[in-house]
């Protein structure tokens, strides 16, 4: 097999410390790729990166507008937020209006990436609990889906269960893929995921960006105007598309990045071999900043991402992490 392309390096000194290999796709709707390279049909498991496809179900059920669930609700239910409190109060809402409580999740409970509500637990002397759980709000919104569809609540994250067939159909008709025939695991929240080619996912997103997708317009536009609900109020998501509010990002465990840019009708995705987080931020800013879909300013801001300085415990700039494309 040969190697993916380097796509991020680690420099310090003026010399490459560490390097980062990948691959990258970019595609319209009908499948045609803009941009690619290294192995991007080799089956990947996307993780976070496709909470927006788990939840198109919510909306083209009716659950949403039958329980009244709002765009930063929806947006919460696409995040991977950090644990703060506007996080946990956003969850709690949506899980009320569906007339249900915490004790049915079933994602396992987490200490808050968010250092404030990470230290103001241990001062009130509380435990984590599963609504602090950085895809509460995925599993929330599903939770909901389940009581509108008038099916057992319990078992919701099981793959036999009602509320991930349809996710596994919403998987299928936008990626054009098999799901019956990809590799299956289980995520860290404890819900059904499944290997995807790169390829297959930045299709999926192009075709959520597309005109005729009601249901992907609702969560994109959800996720623009409320994006400190998706990574908390730093999370890189949420600052890229904060500067470039035209651009539709979400990151998944395991250096997976995936997203649209609906103006020019294009899904992308992005995978780093090694699983390095700094490497895929600084690799997707930087394969978006190559397209030539943006304003200039758009495209320096994009570009403005794709590196990040390396800084010692004296805050002295040692180094940086760099897109290579």
């Amino acid at each position: 097999m040969t190697a993916n392309p380097v796509i991020a390096t680690v420099n310090r000194g003026g010399t490459t410390e560490s390097q980062h290999r990948g691959a990258y796709v970019v595609t319209d709707a009908s499948g045609k790729v803009v941009r690619a390279a290294g192995d991007v049909a080799r089956p990947v498991f996307p993780r976070s990166a496709i909470k927006s496809f788990q939840c198109v179900p919510l909306i083209e059920s009716g659950a949403a507008d039958h329980f009244g669930i709002t765009d930063q609700e929806i947006a919460l239910c696409c995040a991977s937020h950090d644990g703060d409190a506007m996080h946990v109060k956003v969850a709690a809402a949506i899980l009320a209006k569906a007339g249900l409580g915490e004790a049915l999740y079933e994602c396992g409970p987490q200490w808050p990436d968010n250092l404030h509500a990470h230290h103001a637990l241990v001062r009130e002397g509380q435990v984590p609990r599963s609504i602090h759980n950085n895809c509460s709000g995925k599993h929330a919104g599903m939770l909901a889906l389940a009581r509108h569809l008038g099916v057992p609540t319990e078992g919701y994250s099981s793959p036999e269960h009602p509320v991930q067939r349809r996710v596994v159909k919403t998987l299928e008709e936008y990626c054009d893929v098999d799901i019956s025939k990809a590799p299956a695991g289980i995520d860290g929240c404890s819900l059904p995921t499944w290997a995807l080619p790169l390829k297959n996912l930045a299709l999926g997103f192009a075709r959520l960006a597309a005109p005729n997708s009601k249901a992907g317009h609702r969560i994109i536009a959800a996720v623009r105007a409320n994006p400190e609900m998706i990574e908390g109020t730093n999370g890189f998501d949420t600052l890229v598309m904060r500067a470039v509010p035209r651009l539709f990002l979400k990151y998944g465990a395991e250096a997976v990045n995936g997203g649209a840019i609906p103006h020019a009708g294009l899904g992308f995705a992005l995978k780093v071999d090694d699983g390095g987080k700094r490497a895929a931020q600084v690799a997707v800013a930087g394969l978006l900043a190559s397209l030539d879909v943006w304003t200039a300013e758009e495209k320096s801001l994009l570009q403005g991402f794709a590196t990040i300085t390396l800084k010692n415990r004296r805050d002295t700039a040692v180094g940086a992490v760099e897109a290579v494309l």
